[in-house]
C-alpha cells in the first residue's frame, strides 16, 4: 500500500439487483457487484451485452426496473461531484460551436455553480489538465477541427478538472491514435496512483492483461466481477462471449505469441 492510500475501505461502486430493460426487453438482469477504491476496471463483453447501459445505469442517466447503487458509501445525488462520466465520442455533437478551452472548463461548472464566471484558479487548472493531455497548443480551437484523438483528449482534459474520486469512461480507446491511447493509459495511472478508481468499458481482448487490475464481464448478466488474475481465464470468458470466444481464443494465442517478450 502506498502512503497516499486512505485508510478507508468503502467500496468505491456496490450495485445490488440492479436490472435494465427496454420495451420490456432485459438488457441487464440482476446484477450485483462490489469493487473496491483506487482499482482500474475493465467492463468487457460482447456487443450488445448491456455494458453501456451499466454505466448509464449507475449514473443515472437510464432508469432501472430495480437496484441499489452506491459510491463510496453515498447515493450519487449526495455526492455529485465525486464522479465523473466521459461518453462515448460518437454521442457528441462535435460541430457545436465551442473552443477546446471552453469545453474542458464544463469540468468545473459543478464546481462554480451554474452562471458564475470561471475564476483564475479555474482558467489555470484548464490550462493544467490540457498541457496534461498534450493539447494546450489547441486551446482556441473549435472542437469540430479536432482529429479524433485530440477530441479524446479534450474531454479527458475535462474530466479530469472535475477532480472527481471515480470515474467512468466509455471506449475512450476506440478510434484513436496510438499516441493517444499511451497518453490515456498514462493518465488512468496517474489516477490509480492518487487511490482514485476508473471503470473502463473496453472491447479490446488483447490489451485487457496489460491494461487492467479489475475486471467486469458482462453478458446481461454478470458473469464475473474481481481482480484480474482471477477473472480473466478461458472460463469466464467461454461464458462471457459463448461460441465466438473459441475464435478469440485462437486471436488471442496469436497475439501472445508475438508479444511474448514485450512485457518481461
Amino acid at each position: 500500500m502506498s502512503a497516499h492510500h486512505k485508510t478507508d475501505d468503502t467500496a468505491a461502486l456496490s450495485v445490488s439487483n440492479l436490472s435494465v430493460n427496454y420495451d420490456r426487453v432485459p438488457i441487464l438482469w440482476d446484477i450485483a457487484l462490489e469493487v473496491p477504491q483506487g482499482k482500474l476496471v475493465g467492463i468487457v463483453g460482447p456487443n450488445g451485452a448491456g455494458k453501456s447501459t451499466l454505466i448509464k445505469a449507475v449514473l443515472g442517466l437510464v432508469k432501472p426496473e430495480s437496484g441499489d447503487i452506491k459510491f463510496l458509501g453515498s447515493s450519487l445525488k449526495d455526492i455529485p461531484k465525486h464522479v465523473a462520466y466521459v461518453p462515448q465520442r460518437e454521442s457528441v455533437d462535435w460541430d457545436f460551436p465551442i473552443t477546446v478551452r471552453d469545453l474542458v472548463l464544463m469540468g468545473r461548472y459543478g464546481h462554480l455553480g451554474l452562471f458564475r464566471r470561471p475564476r483564475q484558479a479555474d482558467i489555470a487548472a484548464a490550462k493544467r489538465t490540457m498541457e496534461i493531455m498534450g493539447i494546450e497548443g489547441l486551446q482556441d480551437r473549435q472542437i469540430s477541427q479536432l482529429s479524433g484523438g485530440q477530441q479524446q483528449r479534450a474531454f479527458l482534459a475535462r474530466a479530469l478538472l472535475q477532480e472527481a474520486d471515480i470515474y467512468f469512461m466509455d471506449e475512450p480507446f476506440t478510434g484513436i491514435d496510438l499516441a493517444t491511447e499511451a497518453v490515456i493509459m498514462d493518465l488512468l495511472k496517474r489516477l490509480i496512483a492518487q487511490n482514485k478508481t476508473v471503470f473502463v468499458v473496453h472491447h479490446d481482448l488483447n490489451t485487457v492483461e496489460a491494461y487492467f487490475d479489475w475486471l467486469i464481464l458482462l453478458n446481461l448478466r454478470l458473469v464475473a466481477s474481481g481482480p484480474l488474475k482471477s477473472t480473466f481465464n478461458a472460463e469466464n470468458l467461454y461464458a462471457t462471449y459463448g461460441k465466438s470466444y473459441a475464435l478469440f481464443g485462437e486471436a488471442l494465442k496469436l497475439s501472445q505469441i508475438k508479444t511474448v517478450g514485450l512485457n518481461e
